[in-house]
């Protein structure tokens, strides 16, 4: 057996994987709760009237308090990435069994973004603060872009163009995996894009500007989807039209004149 493959080497990356990623976001949560610190550290040593009074102080920090946590993480987490080089590399075919580095940064790169996900989502979605966070974590997102489904993922491989809009748990992503084997490719979709409550949008797609996907749709990878056109279904089908009742698959974007 090669050693490439043998059993030590790839509990030692994962290990290695483990390890780094858990020092990194310790020190990631550790810098977005200094500020909070600070002004707990200075509410213990502040000399309130009564008990009272200090724990009803304490009370109304509490909300603020993981609301600053919660905007520190996102932006330090956007800068540990890029110092890290943690990304989805573009246009890939990573081998599960292989453990490359390019895998493991991808891994951790996933790993990321689920922790903010989690512990920052929840609050920002569907606000421009969300849209900015997905900025600043590498995706290419235009102006007024509506996203208020936390499913999106591979953020350094989307493309939003202007007036985008992203339904609730609609699921986009860069990456798939098939028979063992971690595939990309970048997701692109053009200015005034909707895409409806629950779909999903494989690796590939590419949606011409004006395009409706409705609720609940499947897009399969490597679609390119008209401009100016409706398509809903599994797999999505185009529906604005009685003339193009196929699959919504290969061709130029149609551009309205």
């Amino acid at each position: 057996m090669a050693l490439k493959h043998s059993p030590v080497r790839a509990v030692w990356r994962i290990a290695w994987t483990m390890a780094t990623f858990t020092a990194a976001e310790i020190v990631v949560c550790g810098l977005s709760a200094f500020p909070v610190v600070l002004i707990w550290w200075w509410l213990t040593r502040w000399s309130a009237p009564s008990t009272a009074a200090r724990l009803a102080l304490y009370g109304l920090a509490l909300a603020p308090s993981y609301i600053l946590f919660a905007l520190g993480l996102m932006v330090v987490s956007s800068l540990a990435t890029r110092v890290t080089g943690w990304w989805t590399p573009p246009n890939a075919e990573l081998r599960i069994a292989d453990l490359d580095r390019p895998l493991l940064n991808w891994a951790r790169y996933m790993a990321s973004i689920h922790v903010v996900r989690v512990l920052a989502g929840t609050l920002f979605r569907a606000t421009p603060i969300w849209t900015a966070y997905l900025r600043l974590h590498g995706a290419r997102v235009g102006r007024r872009v509506y996203v208020a489904s936390l499913a999106l993922s591979d953020y350094n491989l989307l493309e939003f163009g202007d007036d985008v809009v992203i339904g609730d748990d609609a699921h986009i992503s860069a990456h798939t995996v098939e028979g063992g084997v971690v595939k990309t490719a970048r997701v692109r979709l053009g200015d005034r894009v909707t895409i409806g409550l629950g779909s999903v949008i494989e690796i590939g797609v590419e949606a011409g500007p004006g395009c409706q996907v409705g609720a609940l749709s499947l897009v399969p990878k490597h679609t390119r989807l008209h401009a100016n056109a409706v398509y809903l279904g599994i797999p999505v089908r185009r529906a604005d039209r009685e003339s193009a009742p196929g699959k919504a698959q290969g061709g130029d974007w149609q551009r309205d004149k």
